[in-house]
């Protein structure tokens, strides 16, 4: 995607969910490039209470992981974390997620406006999640190219969902490659995350011994 920056649409909101084990500086600008190239008035972090996904290794408890957001998160008012995946019990759906987030829209008076922000990677996998034609349903897509994986195209999207070709953009970056796995290596051996992950999550991390198991280091 390509153009001129658009302006804040009112009301809008972008929604990125991830485990945020630990959450980094990719998250981040995956966020703000989103918010910027889509005029989108907030973006919400929803942290994975139980990734359906990720049952194969441990994940940190949700309030280190709901408190890493919230520090890597502070000083941006376009920001927000919502907690609605982490108090919810059983395993962690995007499209419960996006039903909740809709129908809050709806209390407040207005018509929700969602753009669920997801990778390349994770739009590949999409026709295997939960209900995915009722998540084109409730938002729009905006996906994100993510190192090493194939770019995602609008006819990968109509292949699978065709006539819905209008319910995704594509955007051009940011490209950067760094995973939560790698981060939960270096800091397992001791290495600077310095840079890679805000400084108040570094410390909140260096703080409180996380990925110290090495079974965290898990992708």
């Amino acid at each position: 995607m390509n153009g001129a920056v658009r302006s804040v649409v009112p009301g809008s909101l972008g929604i990125l969910g991830g485990t945020f084990d630990p959450i980094h500086i990719g998250h981040l600008a995956v966020a703000e490039e989103a918010r910027d190239a889509l005029g989108l008035e907030r973006i919400t972090f929803v942290p994975a209470g139980l990734p359906p996904h990720k049952t194969d290794r441990p994940v940190s408890g949700a309030a280190h992981r709901l408190a890493m957001v919230e520090l890597a998160i502070a000083g941006n008012p376009a920001f927000s974390v919502d907690a609605i995946e982490l108090e919810r019990s059983g395993p962690s759906f995007s499209v419960d997620t996006l039903e909740a987030l809709a129908a809050v829209a709806r209390s407040a008076g207005h018509e929700p406006d969602l753009v669920f922000i997801l990778s390349a990677e994770a739009f590949r996998s999409l026709h295997t999640w939960r209900d995915p034609a009722r998540i084109l349903a409730l938002a729009r897509l905006a996906v994100v190219p993510r190192g090493g994986y194939p770019e995602a195209t609008v006819t990968s999207l109509a292949d699978r969902f065709p006539g819905r070709e209008d319910r995704a953009v594509f955007l051009d970056g940011p490209r950067i490659r760094l995973s939560a796995s790698d981060l939960r290596d270096r800091a397992a051996r001791g290495r600077s995350i310095r840079y890679l992950v805000p400084d108040a999550v570094a410390a909140y991390i260096g703080d409180h011994g996380l990925y110290a198991d090495p079974t965290m280091t898990k992708d």
